[in-house]
């Protein structure tokens, strides 16, 4: 069994509505760190991202130490302002403002997974702007011809999918800049660092199975697996825990305390890391187990040394 310690510490978004409540989507987790023994603190997401650091912390103690953050997705620049304005108050995050812009932002983490992952190139961009037509074309020269999927350096626009997604040809400029430009016009104020080209692979589905797998690794060790969020159905098949140990290396390359990796079976049946994240701001399925997810954070760090005989799940 993983130990528990009451000095572990998570900070959670508070409800939007009351301040003194975590918010509704991570409610379970912070009642369930509580049994676990840990405490939970809550900050203002709202406030953190409007560029106020000291008011989002404003309910957190002076001298917390290390904590980890729990909640929504944190801009790169705005998580190192939520640290520097924790130490401050004599606290910091576990996971360095640097290790956490490394596993969030695809830049950070693509040549540690090269091989394991579409070959992918990025133009930095700001909200709002569209690269020109040469920037353009040059970013898909860098990738092999065919079809590719549009993102930024966090999050896709999956659901629009042939509108701001889905380029079905690299060698259709047209066709690129259109698909290219209602992206930006989508994400609006929220696209993160810039456009990403990434070669199109052809996906399938296990039967009966989620088709992507998310691997949550603490330390290196990956010690809870889970159907995606997105996932209808939160069963895991079992094949691609050969696809593990060359994930594992890159992982510890990377060098995060605490990291996602989601996989997909690709039609030839090579399981490829589709996307990497870090782990305190990924989304957990409905049906996980919360108390298994829980002991990520309150594990001992010595224990995570020792993976179980799977090298899957909770000690």
């Amino acid at each position: 069994m993983a130990t528990t310690t009451a000095t572990t510490t998570v900070l959670h978004c508070r409800d939007p509505l009351n301040e003194r409540r975590a918010d509704a989507h991570f409610a379970a987790e912070a009642r369930q760190l509580r049994a676990a023994g840990g405490t939970v603190l809550l900050i203002d997401h709202d406030a953190l991202l409007a560029g106020d650091a000291e008011r989002a912390v404003a309910r957190v103690p002076e001298g917390t130490g290390a904590v980890w953050y729990r909640g929504w997705m944190i801009p790169a620049g705005r998580y190192a302002a939520l640290d520097a304005a924790l130490r401050r108050r004599g606290g910091e995050l576990v996971v360095t403002p640097e290790a956490y812009r490394r596993a969030h932002e695809l830049p950070g983490w693509y040549e540690t997974f090269a091989g394991l992952t579409p070959v992918s190139g990025w133009l930095p961009a700001g909200p709002g702007v569209v690269p020109d037509a040469e920037g353009l074309g040059a970013l898909a020269a860098g990738l092999p011809p065919g079809a590719a999927v549009v993102k930024d350096y966090v999050k896709s626009r999956k659901h629009e999918w042939d509108e701001a997604c889905y380029v079905p040809d690299l060698g259709d400029p047209a066709a690129l800049h259109r698909v290219v430009a209602r992206f930006v016009e989508l994400q609006g104020e929220f696209l993160t660092g810039g456009v990403v080209l990434r070669a199109f692979e052809h996906f399938v589905t296990p039967q009966g199975s989620a088709a992507e797998v998310r691997v949550w690794w603490r330390d290196g060790v990956p010690r809870l697996v889970t159907a995606h969020p997105d996932s209808p159905v939160a069963e895991v098949p079992q094949a691609f825990e050969s696809a593990l140990e060359p994930v594992r290396a890159a992982v510890e390359a990377l060098g995060c305390p605490f990291v996602t990796t989601d996989l997909a079976l690709r039609a030839d049946g090579v399981w490829r890391v589709v996307e990497v994240g870090d782990g305190q701001v990924s989304d957990l399925h409905r049906e996980a187990d919360q108390a298994a997810f829980t002991s990520l954070l309150t594990a001992d760090r010595a224990l995570l040394r020792t993976p179980s005989p799977s090298g899957t799940t909770p000690a």
